[in-house]
């Protein structure tokens, strides 16, 4: 194993499996990763089956042991790239962003350009913190591309630290707005579980029993519609996926999310017109139907607490005066 390797993925292909080409078989597992990747990585010897180098056109048979050795970080260098950023407020220490739906936060495999990351090593240079490592200089926290708004970037190390100790300590306040599927048939609730990746496709989180990651979410209704609710998520926890997952776990998903049954899956139960219309919806919105809408936190320069808003994005708000047009 190289220096830029870590511990390889061991997969044992279950009985129930129908062959499949591996590299096909492999996105299951492999989270933020594209089929193009790991055919870098077999190309590179980098997946072995029974100890030996696959093939991209081996199909994989019931009981095989799969190794697949990744690596520490992309194989190409990061890039400064001019693209425009709409900064909700800047000083020396810090930034707050608006992100919009379908950037990447910073560079994967999958990813390697037109990212929030290409864009801060053009604008800001090498006056970004380095703690996350250099290939995610500035990033505090993160949204997942599909999810839009407000993220906060740390210009120095020691800022990094003091804005990652309040989202650790749940110091810092993150709220957002999301459309969810059915009428959920309570005012408010208080969303709690253990969550850790999916072993059937790693690019999932799902509920766990007693491992994982703790994570809390609070879930209010602001607003109910024929087949969808406006509902409010305040963090308590920063999980991968956390309301996405939250929200399938109560059986109530994003609208629009395809990983977690909001698009698709919404549809089965309906009659004709309601079909037609949750159809019209999904048509509409593209992705899945969550905004960062709020961010709080102290400034240990400024020595007070911070408060930025995003409005909803031109999506969001059709979304729901095609809704409310329906209610």
């Amino acid at each position: 194993m190289s220096e830029n390797e870590v511990k390889p993925l061991e997969i044992t292909v279950p009985a129930h499996q129908a062959p499949e080409r591996i590299d096909k078989y492999l996105t299951h597992f492999l989270a933020d990763t594209s089929r193009s990747f790991i055919q870098f990585l077999i190309d590179n010897q980098k997946v072995l089956v029974s100890g030996k180098p696959a093939k991209a056109s081996h199909k994989v048979s019931p009981g095989e042991h799969i190794e697949v050795f990744l690596l520490k970080k992309p194989p190409t260098d990061i890039l400064p790239e001019n693209i425009p950023l709409d900064i909700v407020y800047e000083d020396d220490d810090l930034l707050v962003i608006d992100k919009p739906a379908g950037m990447v936060v910073h560079p994967a495999f999958a990813n390697t350009s037109g990212t929030l990351v290409n864009a801060l090593l053009h604008h800001y240079q090498n006056h970004l913190s380095t703690v996350s490592g250099t290939d995610r200089p500035g990033i505090v926290h993160r949204l997942d591309k599909d999810t839009s708004g407000l993220l906060v970037v740390a210009k120095s190390d020691n800022m990094h630290h003091l804005l990652a100790k309040q989202f650790a300590e749940k110091t810092a306040g993150r709220t957002y707005l999301a459309v969810a599927w059915g009428k959920l048939p309570f005012p408010e609730t208080t969303i709690r579980s253990f969550l850790a990746r999916s072993q059937k496709d790693r690019r999932k989180m799902v509920v766990v029993q007693d491992s994982g990651k703790w994570a809390v979410t609070h879930l209010k209704v602001l607003e109910s519609f024929r087949l969808a609710a406006l509902v409010q998520l305040r963090l308590e926890t920063g999980r991968t996926h956390q309301i996405r997952a939250h929200m399938a776990q109560i059986g109530y998903p994003v609208l629009g999310d395809p990983m977690y049954g909001g698009r698709r899956q919404a549809l089965t139960g309906l009659n004709h017109d309601d079909t037609a219309f949750a159809v019209e919806l999904l048509q509409h919105m593209q992705r899945q139907a969550l905004h960062a809408r709020a961010l709080t936190f102290y400034h240990p320069k400024l020595r007070r607490e911070l408060t930025f808003e995003s409005p909803l994005p031109d999506d969001m708000r059709q979304l729901l005066e095609l809704l409310r047009k329906k209610a």
